[in-house]
């Protein structure tokens, strides 16, 4: 009986460790190979590559548990070279997030003067296990003011800002990208690609996000980028993808398309198989994090 004790004691912590509680809840299928994958597929897959993109649904619970779990693993496998990239911080809140990775503010500043989404609890799992790693985090996206202004008055008037103003940006004038992209875009708009100044605006939020990962990459050789988004902007590697080649264009990059799916239960593949290296579908029926 002691025995039998001792050697479930020693068994218990690898078995728990082995199962995974939102198994479930979600299937993966790489599209290059036609295949079922698993999670841990994809991470080994970024032996490979440079950056893993993961598109998602903003309030999929399934896709955050995921993404959370996708970072820690990472951490794991590619230890001292993994760097968190985030669309859901803007590039002039970097040194605030700076500041509270390294533990000189709370985590109430990081959120009011960090200016987090409303959301911040589903992505809260990745920037503390970023922390406790000390592990950087990219605030890769433009600052709302800038986007709001294209909207406004077009891609032109952003020469008129100053030299800080435009260090929080990529490189003027932006090259808005055109084709399947410009389709893409007037398809959500409901058929038509609407006012070129709202799609001005799309380039610039896309730009600035392929600009800061592109920027971190070069000045960290070796390291290895997580790069978390709307689905949008990385579906078919284009948007921020695309931004991104044209900055870096040796950078090797895996995209993950996630979607909670009424076809869950039995998905048709090649209807996702164009959007990403990896295509994930979790349960809709699971509540929504909003």
């Amino acid at each position: 009986m002691k025995f039998t004790v001792i050697a479930f004691m020693l068994l218990s912590p690898f078995t728990a460790l082995c199962q995974d509680p939102m198994a479930a809840y979600y299937k993966v299928y790489n599209t290059a190979k036609n295949t079922p994958a698993t999670i841990d597929d994809v991470v080994n897959d970024m032996a490979k590559a440079d950056v893993l993109f993961f598109g998602e649904e903003h309030n999929d619970s399934t896709g955050h548990y995921l993404e959370a779990l996708i970072f820690k693993k990472l951490i794991e496998k590619y230890p001292a070279k993994m760097a968190l990239s985030m669309e859901m911080f803007q590039t002039d809140c970097q040194t605030v997030l700076n500041e509270y990775l390294a533990g000189f503010i709370r985590e109430k500043n990081l959120i009011s003067e960090g200016r987090a989404w409303k959301n911040y609890k589903d992505y809260r799992a990745m920037v503390e296990s970023a922390k406790d790693n000390h592990l950087p985090v990219i605030a890769a996206n433009a600052p709302t003011r800038y986007t709001n202004m294209v909207t406004r008055v077009g891609l032109g008037d952003l020469q008129k800002l100053d030299a800080t103003a435009k260090s929080w940006l990529p490189p003027l004038p932006i090259d808005t990208a055109t084709g399947r992209y410009y389709e893409k875009f007037g398809e959500i708009m409901g058929g038509h690609a609407g006012p070129m100044k709202i799609y001005q605006s799309q380039n610039l939020w896309d730009a600035t996000m392929g600009y800061s990962i592109a920027k971190f990459y070069k000045a960290n050789k070796g390291s290895k980028i997580f790069q978390v988004n709307g689905g949008f902007h990385s579906e078919e590697k284009l948007g921020t993808v695309a931004q991104l080649k044209k900055y870096a264009p040796n950078i090797k990059v895996i995209n993950i398309q996630a979607y909670a799916d009424d076809s869950f239960e039995s998905p048709d593949w090649s209807k996702f198989s164009k959007f990403g290296d990896y295509i994930i579908l979790t349960d809709p029926k699971l509540a929504k994090t909003f």
